[in-house]
């Protein structure tokens, strides 16, 4: 039985409604602020959650990676944010609560080590990301449950990993892993298994860069990754300059981790002229279909 929530133990399972009547809060919402209580409740639902891309998890250091509440556009210290990254000057206990449906299991008191910044789509729109804050929580006590593991978790150093060609193995999947992909996105698929098929039939190994940057939780992942010859490649489904302009900047961030790896464009035709002339200005090859082949411009 703890001192700030008298009448309550580890492990025990309530009502969420039963929490908030014995000790107040807000009812709706990841993270209460009871009125004359020297606590800060916060509720966590990781499995629900990671459907919609928000990553809470028990990281292998055994800290909780815990996400903080604001449902549009860039998070903010406001609230319950707030109220858990101050809660040790406030002198105010931090309160876990695993939820599952109406119910809530108390998982007993953190405090708060730190926080990193990562992107997650808004809440009900898959199509707008925005900068949500990840807590990093220490139990102060054996956890009474078994907490989902966190995907990735921060590390100073960057991780690079080569990972199969496959659909589950993108940004859109780890991000907004609920969303069906659009016309112009299926089309990138589709030219990017063409593409490795011809390549894997030259005898090249294939498969995609997995990159994680030092102190983020959200992974990066090239469209494709020659491992014959080193080539980092990005795809996109038309040949627009926004298109190719983001593909610019995809091959910029990821060769910051493989600077010895040359870097194509993959698209589905021949670029115009001046956009050609962009991408050899920034070390840039340039692949397209070409009849029953393939013709590459080297920048």
């Amino acid at each position: 039985m703890g001192w700030v929530l008298p009448d309550l133990v580890t492990g025990q399972t309530l009502p969420r409604r039963e929490v908030h009547r014995l000790y107040g809060g807000q009812r709706q919402g990841g993270i209460a602020t009871p009125d004359g209580l020297n606590a800060v409740l916060f509720f966590t639902d990781p499995a629900k959650g990671r459907r919609h891309g928000y990553y809470d998890g028990l990281a292998t250091d055994g800290r909780f990676h815990y996400v903080g509440e604001g449902q549009r556009g860039d998070q903010k210290f406001e609230r319950g944010n707030k109220a858990i990254l101050n809660h040790r000057a406030n002198v105010k206990t931090l309160e876990g609560f695993l939820t599952k449906g109406t119910s809530a299991t108390y998982l007993g008191e953190f405090e708060l080590e730190g926080h990193h910044f990562t992107d997650a789509h808004e809440t009900d729109d898959r199509n707008t990301l925005r900068q949500v804050v990840v807590f990093r929580l220490r139990p102060l006590g054996d956890l009474p449950v078994r907490l989902l593991p966190l995907p990735i978790a921060p590390a100073p150093q960057p991780r690079i990993d080569v990972v199969p060609v496959e659909e589950r193995n993108t940004e859109r999947a780890f991000v907004t892993p609920d969303r069906e992909p659009y016309e112009l996105e299926r089309r990138e698929s589709a030219l990017v298994q063409r593409y490795r098929q011809y390549l894997e039939s030259e005898g090249h190994e294939i498969g995609r860069l997995l990159i994680v940057p030092p102190g983020e939780s959200r992974p990066l992942y090239s469209d494709l990754w020659n491992e014959t010859s080193e080539d980092l490649i990005e795809a996109k489904s038309t040949v627009t300059r926004d298109q190719m302009r983001q593909a610019v900047g995809q091959l910029l961030d990821y060769g910051r981790f493989v600077p010895d790896a040359s870097r194509t464009m993959l698209v589905p035709s021949r670029p115009r002229s001046d956009l050609l002339d962009y991408v050899k200005s920034v070390g840039v090859g340039v692949v397209f279909p070409d009849g029953d082949g393939w013709t590459y411009i080297a920048p």
